[in-house]
């Protein structure tokens, strides 16, 4: 018998593994729509970003839970699309206490999504009935992430309940709020044929323009060496301290030390003058016959 859900409602579980299948139907302007799954714990949080199963890392480290893929199904008179995550409930560690069934749209709000219904499959069964499904309309319509249902444990009994509850910040958002580490500095953007090539070095050629690609594949170029290391050049030997420097070649030769007389150039050589400290000439002696002039009478003898 298959339960059509409600908004809130839960139905029992007696399969082991179901498959929740997403189903949409596609269309001009209908945006792809992603299928998702987060494992929470009994805090309501993921234990690790691995429990995080979505496009980028399709299967958990477990193998409990993973995405089937996109399919293209029969609806009726139209053509339908899907996207599946199977659930082995039986396997799961117990300390996963809740598993979030997500569909999200990138950078699209789902009032762009027409007829987007989940339906719950016993996995050991096959292509029969489901178990139930729920048609989940959006509360606002600018919505780009829902949270469809989830499959959660009671006593020893997994059940489903029909959420339908939305987000406007995408899955990013969606999977931030449960503990999901979400770093958007370390997507990588994909390499562009300018980005490939070959750039001058600025402090070589400040002056030379930065050359523009050709349509079409660029050619194959060599990377710019860089420039080579140039040695440092070895300081002059010092000589000892308290030893006067050895004189270059080209250069005349020292002057003696102060206090020593000093050589005059052969062209000149004037008269040695005496070095500082050594007695000076002696003046002439003074004339005996020299006598003073007549004083006043305070000098003469009494």
């Amino acid at each position: 018998m298959t339960h059509a859900m409600l908004k809130g409602s839960n139905v029992p579980l007696e399969a082991t593994a179901v498959r929740a299948v997403l189903r949409w139907t596609p269309g001009q302007g209908v945006p792809d729509v992603d299928a998702s799954a987060l494992l929470l714990g009994a805090d309501g949080r993921v234990r690790s970003d691995e429990d995080f199963v979505f496009y980028n890392q399709p299967r958990h480290p477990s193998g409990k839970v993973w995405r089937l893929g996109k399919k293209r199904v029969a609806q009726g008179l139209a053509e339908g699309l899907t996207d599946t995550v199977q659930t082995d409930l039986a396997g799961l560690d117990p300390a996963v206490s809740r598993v979030l069934l997500v569909a999200s749209a990138e950078n699209v709000a789902f009032e762009h999504v027409r007829a987007l219904r989940i339906l719950l499959y016993d996995a050991g069964v096959g292509d029969g009935e489901p178990l139930a499904y729920f048609d989940i309309t959006p509360q606002t319509g600018s919505e780009t992430a829902l949270i469809c249902g989830e499959l959660y444990r009671r006593g020893d009994v997994w059940k489903f309940r029909a959420l339908g509850e939305g987000y406007l910040n995408g899955l990013e958002g969606l999977a931030g709020d449960f503990g999901i580490s979400v770093d958007e500095s370390e997507a990588v953007p994909e390499p562009t044929a300018e980005a490939s090539l070959p750039q001058p070095y600025p402090h070589t050629h400040p002056q030379q323009p930065v050359a523009q690609p050709f349509p079409g594949p660029a050619a194959p170029t060599a990377a710019i060496p860089a420039p080579a290391r140039q040695p440092f050049p070895a300081p002059a030997p010092q000589p000892s301290y308290g030893y006067p420097p050895e004189p270059p070649r080209h250069q005349p030769a020292p002057q003696p030390s102060y206090g020593y007389p000093q050589h005059a150039p052969a062209h000149q050589a004037p008269a040695a003058q005496p070095s500082y400290g050594y007695p000076q000439p002696v003046a002439p002696m003074p004339d005996p016959n020299f006598r003073l002039p007549p004083q006043g009478p305070q000098f003469l003898a009494r």
